[in-house]
């Protein structure tokens, strides 16, 4: 990409986490200060097309510039780090980054799949394992000596199980089988019910079935889920010891494959549903690493995920340390 940059823009970045649900915009400034922000729906190309996905992330960036009072003559930036969902294979990586220069935002120009932003904001250097659980649930690993492991993150025909949805599909479907008798009784039942202000489980099946409640709402039983196991429910327990293994599946493997098992890596937790389930569980995850990675360090990870899409986007812009410390700083999480 040419000139035509203002002065002062081109210490300006662009950091994007386009996740399932939600989308999240910053503009940064090679000092590391936050200049302007947005927040929008999910933008995984995988879920709405590439160029749905394209010109979503364009009015996201343009408002996130307005706000840093920055003018939208492009390039308007130096840099740009786009990290989505969705993003599973190289050729998907490089149909969004065609896409995405087009629209000539800045000077260069990085896509990557967003689990590696998760890493990267929550590590102290990118390096290590990341595990994010949101709508979806993916695990990926980098090695001091920059090799990688990823998965790809499709759903059951790529192995994947315990995302958000899923988890909420599981409480529904322990519900409906114990109020019509397949199942063995479980306090999931009465749960589901007055969660949707319902009579009976089978009255929220219907509203389903007939589209009187979306689908997506299906996501909201998971913290459900989360907080009827912690009362002692044996069959929503079930389902939680199945996540942790889950979990604890995605770092293990990365660590062997990564050769790190007998290093000290970080491993770094994140996305809506692991930010979200409680000291108790986040320790039973640790615990399973940590048999495997006795010097690991486990964590939650305390800055949003975007906040690794700027650190990127600083670490190629030659930004200095100090930038990136005040950035961390600025964005953490009370």
């Amino acid at each position: 990409m040419g000139g035509g940059m203002t002065a002062g823009t081109r210490d300006v970045v662009v950091a994007i986490d386009g996740g399932n649900s939600k989308t999240d915009v910053l503009i940064v400034s090679r000092d590391g200060r936050v200049l302007g922000q947005s927040r929008g729906p999910g933008a995984s190309p995988q879920n709405i097309g590439v160029d749905a996905s394209v010109q979503l992330l364009e009015r996201l960036v343009l408002e996130a510039l307005r706000g840093a009072g920055i003018p939208d003559e492009r390039p308007f930036a130096a840099h740009t780090s786009a990290y989505l969902a969705g993003l599973d294979f190289p050729q998907e990586e490089a149909i969004l980054h065609a896409a995405l220069a087009a629209r000539g935002w800045s000077d260069t120009l990085i896509v990557g799949n967003d689990t590696l932003a998760l890493l990267r904001a929550g590590s102290s250097d990118g390096t290590g394992v990341a595990v994010v659980c949101g709508a979806g649930i993916n695990g990926a690993g980098v090695s001091a000596d920059g090799r990688e492991q990823r998965f790809p993150a499709l759903g059951k025909i790529s192995g994947d199980w315990g995302g958000g949805y899923r988890l909420g599909e599981e409480a529904l479907w322990w519900a409906v089988r114990a109020e019509d008798g397949r199942g063995p009784g479980t306090a999931l039942q009465a749960a589901v019910a007055a969660h949707f202000k319902a009579s009976s489980v089978l009255e929220v099946v219907r509203r389903l079935h007939f589209e009187d409640l979306h689908t997506d709402s299906i996501h909201g039983l998971c913290p459900l889920l989360f907080a009827v196991a912690a009362g002692g429910d044996e069959v929503a327990q079930d389902v939680v010891d199945r996540f942790v293994d889950e979990v604890a599946v995605l770092v293990t493997v990365i660590l062997r494959r990564l050769e790190l098992t007998g290093e000290a890596p970080e491993v770094i937790l994140g996305g809506g549903v692991l930010t979200g389930v409680g000291a108790p569980v986040i320790a039973e995850i640790e615990r399973r690493c940590l048999k495997v990675a006795p010097r690991a360090s486990v964590q939650v990870v305390d800055v949003a995920p975007v906040v690794g899409a700027a650190l990127f986007a600083l670490d190629t812009i030659g930004a200095p340390d100090t930038a990136k410390s005040s950035l961390k700083a600025a964005t953490k999480r009370v």
